[in-house]
């Protein structure tokens, strides 16, 4: 579960978050909108740690492995596919872990052997037998040839180089998934295919995007960022719209009230002034 209490975010002399607070659920599909400049992708730097509160309480649990589309444009001469396999991080540090093993020479045979016993089968626990496969069906599914798989990646324009970002952070073994303009760069068969696949995925997801349509198919509760403070709202972005145009002809009804309150007691004042 994600918790934010009261808490307050600034951006320089900006103020971002001003005592706002809300629970994310695990498993939950939320849309994060709001005006430009809101403090939408500052909220993302919160939730990844590349920036910190000011105030308030805010926790995600420890435990919980994250995946988010770098927005660097990758510089690598790594084919797609090692690029991509890459991104399953769980994989790296358990290749890491089996030579370190295999090259430790300060533990005997058989403490080293049962080491690299143990890295073999952790490796194969995590999917090392089909990550390649795993990472080309990706790749193939955001819109890539078969003949492109084992090209490089400063081989292809910038567009498609994102691509292969998205595709990294989708082969991340994760429980958080924090996505930020994701259908950028994406014609419509790559999009309905994102579609499908987010619809699958199993962990919380938080997602920016000026898509509605996208939002609508992806999304389950949807997060406004407004006057510094976090709204929740239930269900996808076309209920946000209705709820929240419910709540603005709420609150106008009640400053119509309030207005023709005044405007009586004002009445009421000026006469009994007179009188005086």
């Amino acid at each position: 579960m994600i918790t934010l209490k009261n808490v307050i975010l600034r951006r320089s002399a900006k103020v971002l978050l001003n005592g706002a607070s809300v629970t994310i659920n695990p498993g939950e599909r939320v849309g994060l909108v709001g005006r430009n400049g809101a403090g939408k992708s500052s909220l993302f730097g919160l939730l990844n740690g590349t920036l910190h509160e000011d105030g308030g309480d805010f926790s995600v649990p420890r435990q919980w492995r994250m995946a988010q589309v770098a927005q660097n444009m990758p510089e690598t001469d790594d084919s797609a596919t090692d690029f991509v396999v890459a991104g399953d991080t769980r994989l790296a540090e358990l290749r890491e872990q089996l030579i370190a093993a295999e090259s430790d020479t300060s533990m005997d045979e058989g403490d080293r052997g049962m080491a690299i016993a143990h890295a073999y089968t952790d490796l194969a626990d995590a999917g090392e037998h089909d990550a390649v496969p795993r990472a080309q069906a990706l790749i193939l599914g955001l819109g890539f040839k078969v003949n492109e798989l084992d090209q490089p990646v400063n081989s292809f324009s910038g567009g498609w180089r994102m691509r292969l970002q998205l595709a990294r952070a989708l082969m991340c073994p994760s429980d958080l998934m924090l996505l930020d303009e994701p259908t950028n760069h994406l014609d419509l068969d790559a999009l309905v295919w994102l579609e499908a696949w987010l619809k699958k995925y199993e962990g919380t997801m938080i997602v920016i995007s000026h898509d509605r349509e996208f939002l609508d198919a992806v999304t389950n509760v949807t997060l406004h960022i407004e006057h510094a403070q976090l709204t929740r709202y239930g269900g996808n972005y076309s209920k946000f719209e209705e709820l929240r145009a419910q709540q603005l002809e709420l609150q106008q009804a009640a400053y119509g009230k309030q207005q023709d309150k005044i405007a009586h007691l004002q009445k009421f004042i000026d006469r009994f002034k007179a009188k005086a």
